[in-house]
């Protein structure tokens, strides 16, 4: 018997050492923050509160797995993404569409816990690059218009020299029957070919003295022609986004511009299906010029984001905004105070957060839309490690929100004052206030609502991996 085990471990220990060994490397990556704000006021209407304060933080680690040289797996999970001592959100928070949070593959409750964003093979062949699986999507060339999101999609991409060309196709939802999901809304039949798709292509070309690049996406949206025409739908949609940008810098001297101009159908019904054809013509545009020469800077900034004209029906103008991941200031337009401290309504309902496709012209949280807007900011570096910066920014509606009477378009001027120290090179505080003198744009549709300003105190700690 001894024998046995003796022949059986000896031709086990052959096997083993004759088997070719795969290694792969592991890299990792990452951003924590934890952060605590105050803000007066979450309700514009003079009198209304109440107020915010709270605790919060979020973990963001990236793994690359090196499988040989030029191929690798990627994944990205969000950690711990939570108000502290906060009550849980639900199980099926947010409850429309597929569930997901914000900028996030997966559900707010997940986010709270563990949500894994992205996950994508990559191949370096001798044609280009290959990219397969959720990956970012909704970043390009400056950061104005940018949304960062995961989305699954495939890409290619050829790069010689400073040109960098290529496409990928994006599957933004998926209306066929599977097996997860084995039965449709009652009553919508087969809509295997009802999905919601983008096209994109692209070329961007880097210099010395910077960038340019043009990027073309085309959205098919098939998904509300299923939909029974009881319920006002049966139309589809399909419209291009073009938007070109260009960066310089010479010197102490920079600036940086970028245009998003979307055309196309909004809404084309189906013969015998009752409603009127609605046709895109949205302009949105970014403009930053700044100079710094070292212990001090100073930049200024205009910027766009188109309203839509309720007074001409068959033509969208407006529905596009200036992203989540541009946050020009501390209180407007700022995703994050958003995200945390929740909408800021005035008046007649003069603010709706987070609604990016029903052509509601609000100051949107989920990024700027129908606005002028511009900004001078400077600031002053005593020492190295420490960044003091100032900024005084304007902002007035485009568009009234209805036909109907409305008192004004200004939304109103904010000024706000930040302190970064970097402690490490991969740890540094931040410490800052804002105060917003909130415009008669939120009295809604009477001079004789009142409004009331409202300023807000952060600090923020962040490590980066």
């Amino acid at each position: 018997m001894k024998r046995f085990w003796l022949v059986l471990l000896s031709l086990g220990l052959i096997v083993a050492f004759s088997t070719s060994a795969m290694a792969v490397d592991v890299k990792f990556n990452g951003e924590y923050y934890a952060a605590g704000i105050y803000q007066k006021a979450t309700d514009l209407r003079d009198g209304v509160g109440p107020s915010a304060a709270m605790y919060y933080q979020r973990l963001r680690l990236g793994t690359e797995f090196i499988v040989s040289p030029g191929l690798k797996l990627v994944t990205r999970a969000d950690i711990m993404e939570r108000s502290w001592g906060a009550t849980r959100a639900a199980g099926n928070y947010p409850a429309a569409a597929n569930n997901s949070d914000v900028n996030s593959s997966g559900s707010t409750l997940e986010n709270e816990n563990i949500a894994f964003d992205l996950l994508y093979v990559q191949y370096v062949s001798p044609i280009g690059i290959f990219r397969v699986g959720y990956q970012d999507d909704g970043a390009w060339g400056t950061v104005f218009g940018d949304t960062m999101q995961p989305q699954p999609k495939i890409t290619y991409l050829f790069a010689k020299g400073g040109l960098v060309a290529g496409g990928y196709i994006l599957k933004y939802k998926e209306a066929s029957i599977t097996g997860k999901a084995p039965a449709n809304t009652a009553g919508l039949g087969n809509m295997a070919d009802n999905d919601v798709d983008m096209y994109a292509a692209f070329v961007n070309y880097t210099f010395k003295q910077g960038a340019a690049g043009l990027l073309f996406k085309h959205y098919r949206n098939a998904y509300f022609k299923g939909l029974p025409a009881a319920l006002g739908y049966q139309y589809s949609q399909q419209f291009t986004a073009a938007l070109p940008y260009a960066k310089v810098k010479f010197g102490p001297v920079s600036a940086e511009a970028e245009v998003i101009y979307v055309f196309g159908t909004h809404a084309k019904y189906d013969q015998g299906a009752v409603g009127e054809n609605v046709d895109y013509n949205m302009l949105s545009a970014y403009l930053k010029v700044g100079a710094d020469f070292g212990m001090a800077y100073v930049n200024v900034t205009l910027a766009k984001a188109a309203g839509d004209d309720k007074t001409t029906p068959a033509i969208r103008e407006g529905s596009g905004n200036g992203g989540t991941d541009w946050n020009p200031c501390l209180i407007m337009f700022n995703f994050d105070r958003y995200y945390w401290a929740g909408k800021l309504t005035g008046h007649n309902a003069s603010q709706n957060p987070n609604v990016k496709d029903t052509g509601t012209l609000s100051t949107n949280d989920a990024g700027m839309t129908n606005a002028w807007f511009a900004s001078l900011n400077g600031g002053v570096r005593p020492m190295d490690k420490l960044d003091i910066n100032m900024a005084i920014s304007w902002a007035r509606a485009i568009e009234n929100p209805a036909i109907t009477a409305w008192y004004s378009k200004e939304y109103g001027y904010e000024f706000d004052l930040t302190a970064t120290y970097k402690i490490t090179n991969n740890l540094s505080y931040m410490l800052g206030g804002g105060y917003w003198w909130v415009g008669d744009y939120y009295k809604g549709a009477l001079e004789t609502n009142k409004v009331q300003n409202d300023y807000l105190l952060i600090n923020k700690l962040t490590l980066t991996f």
